[in-house]
């Protein structure tokens, strides 16, 4: 049986190209119906017990608010899905949101407050791989299931706790790392500058991106580090600029990532450099907030895709289209779910790893009264990316 399949991240264009950012699951069938899934096989009846919770630890007001909000509607849209469908053995499934604001300590407030829950039977977590890294031992402790949709740092399920809790739908930075600068490489780009953001998912993405330039015998023309809140990358770029680089490889979440890309427009036509971001840009207001200046610049960003089943994919996106506009009241805007023109993706192979997760999910299915049966999971972790150009 299969725990968690390939996740499909979607990003959103206006009809203009503008990016209205809200990347959805398509198909968090994926994280929820996941529980579905283990427990399909079994019959049940209709209940009058009380719904099964899926809680949501994510940023929902801070500098990436949209990536919290990306999920938390995915997450709606299946569950509406799973419940019209007479929900999970009988018993309706209900959605919990907890904001921790991208701080680890808020998160970790969140974290007990979800161990405290009743009929909780697992967590989606959010945008940001250091919440989620300290999150870690009070996920364990408690034994809650944590599916992890967006923070990408490898050591987030490479974390050395057996049972290990952890699933990832998403791919992790020991890939997404050797992806971007394999595709530095690929466009002829040799001397390539590492501008990262000073935090555990900087220094998972700095691991696999050295690793990635010494198979190919080089090695950084540049590393330069920022910190949360930083206001002025003008100093920070020229550092690398004048290290005669040939391109940028950014990781940063939005709020950064805009003063990264307006600091490079400012600079002269000659000494601009193309960048190379990880997806964490994605995940805030950054695409109108570079709206006046991204034809200054060569920006391309990092996302994972599924589309093993294209045309199941399209059935779907037009459901959910309807599905969308039925729960959010609109159907343009951020209501367009992967529109087809406006941008260009690059396709590798696809590739996936698995390992077994046999008892976390023994835990979920006590959760659910349901009896012990060994199952295999599959989690997202090399997959399918593309490098999305935005123009």
């Amino acid at each position: 049986m299969v725990v968690s399949r390939d996740v499909l991240f979607l990003l959103l264009f206006s009809d203009k190209g503008t990016s209205l950012l809200l990347r959805f699951i398509s198909d968090l069938s994926l994280g929820i119906l996941a529980f579905s899934l283990i427990l399909a096989p079994l019959a049940a009846a209709a209940s009058n017990e009380p719904p099964l919770v899926i809680g949501i630890d994510a940023d929902m007001s801070g500098g990436s608010a949209r990536s919290g909000l990306a999920i938390q509607r995915g997450a709606e849209i299946a569950i509406s899905e799973i419940n019209t469908r007479g929900g999970v053995l009988g018993r309706p499934l209900e959605l919990l949101t907890l904001d921790h604001r991208g701080n680890p300590e808020r998160g970790a407030e969140n974290i007990k407050k979800f161990a405290k829950t009743k009929n909780l039977i697992g967590l989606l977590a959010g945008l940001h791989t250091p919440v989620a890294l300290h999150e870690l031992k009070l996920v364990h402790k408690h034994e809650l299931i944590f599916l992890v949709p967006w923070a990408a740092g490898t050591q987030v399920v490479d974390n050395g706790f057996s049972p290990n809790f952890v699933f990832r739908v998403s791919v992790r930075d020991q890939y997404a790392g050797e992806f971007l600068v394999n595709r530095a490489l690929k466009e002829g780009h040799k001397r390539l500058g590492l501008l990262l953001e000073n935090t555990g998912w900087g220094r998972s993405n700095e691991k696999a991106m050295r690793a990635a330039l010494g198979r190919a015998g080089l090695v950084p023309a540049g590393v330069s580090w920022f910190h949360w809140g930083a206001h002025n990358m003008h100093r920070t770029l020229r550092d690398l600029i004048d290290q005669k680089i040939d391109a940028v490889i950014l990781v940063a979440n939005a709020p950064e990532g805009t003063k990264v890309v307006h600091a490079m427009s400012s600079l002269p036509k000659p000494d601009r450099r193309p960048i190379i971001s990880h997806w964490g840009i994605a995940g805030g207001s950054f695409f109108e907030t570079i709206h006046d200046v991204r034809s200054n610049i060569d920006l391309r960003v990092l996302q994972t895709f599924f589309l093993h089943l294209p045309n199941l994919s399209r059935a779907r996106e037009a459901r959910n289209r309807g599905l969308f506009g039925a729960l959010y009241g609109r159907t343009d805007g951020t209501g367009h779910i992967c529109p087809r023109r406006n941008r260009t993706c690059i396709r590798l192979g696809p590739s996936a790893s698995s390992g077994g997760r046999t008892s976390a999910e023994h835990k979920f299915a006590r959760r659910a009264n349901c009896p012990r049966k060994p199952a295999a999971a599959q989690r997202f972790d090399k997959g399918l990316h593309s490098c999305i150009h935005i123009q």
